[in-house]
């Protein structure tokens, strides 16, 4: 990233203060820990991305996924929680949600995290409770497969894209505005070449890691949720051939400054 944006870790010309509301709205302010401003950070990398949009989202292009006929949206928002259907406990919070007339369109981005060495996630008794209805059922068998070790993922984060998946079906059938919507997840990801300090990342990481989005696409196809996957750079291409002169040059901007 260029010094000018590591300062405030928002780039020159996005609307900051709707950007910076937005965080300090949400648990564990990455503002005030610090962790924004991190050359590693994906939440940097999300917010710049998005944020160009707050303040006007009908002009967000399509993303190059099934599912682009619902566009165009009326909303974008950044650090969004998506709670379970009960009271305590930690919920599920997306790095963006755009919504469309009949689409919520939920946003888990990764920049680094895929390469780092992950420990493995535990997830809490609560998800086997019954409330996530037959639609559900291929992402509760991977749920359980995760439990009993039938199978295992290094690189993808399987119990965070569950959660988020549980926590969007929880909004479309609880919370008024998104009653009956599609609801979709979208894993977006960079594949940097190399760690802020010049280490390469080995080409094998990388591969390994689009298998296992493949295998979990394939695991949860056909669910209430769907599920989709795209590069950063996939998209930021895309948005360079929109219409709109502003979107290309913000797209421009964003693969130059995060190199995705």
């Amino acid at each position: 990233m260029t010094k000018s944006l590591l300062e405030d870790g928002i780039l020159p010309g996005l609307p900051n203060d709707l950007i910076r509301a937005q965080y300090v709205a949400a648990p564990g302010n990455e503002f005030e820990s610090g962790k924004f401003l991190s050359e590693e950070s994906s939440a940097c990398l999300a917010a710049n991305t998005f944020g160009f949009f707050l303040d006007k989202p009908a002009t967000i292009p399509s993303f190059p996924i099934e599912g682009d006929n619902f566009w165009p949206p009326h909303s974008v928002r950044l650090e969004v929680e998506n709670r379970f259907p009960w009271s305590g406990g930690r919920h599920s919070w997306l790095d963006a949600v755009v919504e469309t007339q009949s689409l919520v369109l939920g946003i888990e981005s990764k920049r680094y995290e895929p390469f780092r060495s992950k420990r493995k996630v535990e997830l809490s008794e609560a998800y086997w409770r019954p409330v996530w209805g037959e639609q559900m059922e291929r992402y509760c068998r991977l749920r359980d497969d995760l439990r009993s070790n039938a199978v295992d993922f290094h690189r993808l984060d399987v119990a965070q894209l569950i959660k988020h998946a549980f926590g969007l079906r929880t909004r479309v059938h609880r919370d008024s505005g998104a009653h009956g919507k599609k609801p979709l997840l979208l894993y977006l990801y960079a594949e940097p070449i190399s760690w802020p300090d010049g280490r390469l990342i080995p080409a094998a990481q990388i591969a390994a890691h689009r298998n296992e989005i493949s295998l979990f696409a394939e695991r949860v196809a056909g669910d209430e949720v769907s599920f989709a996957a795209l590069s950063y750079r996939e998209l930021l291409n895309a948005w360079r051939n929109s219409k709109d002169m502003n979107v290309r040059a913000h797209a421009d901007v964003i693969m130059a400054t995060f190199k995705p």
